[in-house]
């Protein structure tokens, strides 16, 4: 046996027991995509993290430790499901996510935020108004605007489909130049709003 297959054999007997013991409540993984590495978490519910890098951001980091304790282990077993969504999302082929997601951890306006911005319909565009309103502040727009900046999971929770009052690419953690791209896949028409 290599030293290489004997490491990896070790670590998958040393995530089964931190597994049964209740030590290993987050796993992830870090896979690839057209925007460059994708660092995505598992919680017990469903997918709680997407970010861009193959870091962590250090506010995720934080949460996921908060909210699970500190068991945040590598897990690339988890992510098979959203690794194959997020393939066929990018090549055209999926409109909607199946995969669970797990959003503990966030406010209740976040949340409703985060509720009203995932029925935004595939290659439509609502702005942070109509979202406020559909979480039930339509003055807060500004606050919606920073619940969607804090996102955990972009692409599934599409907040790259909202868009200021004048239909202007506006605010994405990602960046405008990877809002534009999600934007292209989805063939979005930024005059069709929800």
């Amino acid at each position: 046996m290599t030293m290489d297959a004997a490491l990896g054999e070790a670590r998958e007997r040393l995530l089964a027991r931190a597994k049964k013991e209740g030590l290993a409540t987050v796993g992830y993984d870090v896979l690839g995509s057209p925007l460059g590495p994708l660092w995505v978490a598992f919680g017990p519910k469903g997918v709680t993290t997407i970010h861009y890098g193959a870091e962590p951001s250090e506010v995720e980091l934080r949460r996921l430790v908060r909210v699970y304790g500190p068991g945040v282990v590598p897990d690339p077993k988890r992510s098979s499901v959203l690794a194959r969504e997020l393939d066929q999302y990018f090549n055209g082929k999926r409109h909607d996510f199946d995969i669970a997601v797990d959003l503990s951890g966030l406010t209740p306006f976040q949340t409703r935020v985060l509720a009203a911005t995932a029925k935004i319909p595939f290659g439509a565009v609502s702005t942070y108004q109509q979202i406020a309103r559909r979480a039930g502040n339509e003055k807060a727009s500004r606050a919606a605007g920073g619940a969607l900046n804090q996102n955990p999971i972009p692409i599934v929770v599409p907040c790259h489909r909202v868009v200021g009052s004048n239909g202007a690419l506006v605010g994405y953690a990602g960046g405008l130049d990877t809002k534009r791209r999600l934007l292209a896949i989805e063939g979005a028409d930024l005059t069709r709003r929800h």
